[in-house]
């Protein structure tokens, strides 16, 4: 029988292109759900976050922090900051290339996550956010719970 389970997790950011690791915080979740095989799918709401997996250590997350800055550099103009004035255009740019959702297969209860990849939070706006991730987790159980 097919089981499917929402749940949501709030996370707070700083404004600084912040990259946050979620892996632990996720496969709780998962594991709170008793799904043994399944996809976990992840959405995160609002036009200036995304959402992917990277090995989470200090040289990659600066190299990835670099390499976004170097192709969506936030120094230009952007037609957004000439509309608005809030000054997070690249932010938009930057979400909309890296995208707001993942799929992640689940194994015996588990993430099916390389063992140096981490799932990751980025938030690209200029200014402190409360983000809210949903997930969705749809698989079968095991027959003994």
């Amino acid at each position: 029988m097919l089981f499917l389970d929402t749940f949501s997790l709030e996370v707070k950011t700083t404004g600084g292109t912040d990259i946050l690791d979620l892996t632990a915080a996720v496969q709780a979740k998962v594991r709170g759900t008793g799904v043994g095989s399944g996809l976990l799918t992840l959405f995160i709401s609002g036009s200036t976050a995304a959402l992917t997996t990277i090995e989470y250590e200090s040289g990659v997350v600066n190299d990835l922090r670099s390499a976004i800055e170097r192709l969506f550099p936030q120094d230009l103009v952007y037609e957004h900051d000439r509309r608005w004035g809030d000054g997070n255009g690249y932010s938009h740019v930057r979400a909309a290339f890296l995208k707001p959702s993942l799929g992640i297969p689940i194994e015996d209860g588990r993430l099916q996550l390389g063992t140096w990849q981490q799932i990751v939070l980025l938030d690209f706006d200029n200014r402190p956010r409360q983000r809210l991730i949903r997930g969705q987790v749809m698989g079968t159980k095991p027959s003994n719970a």
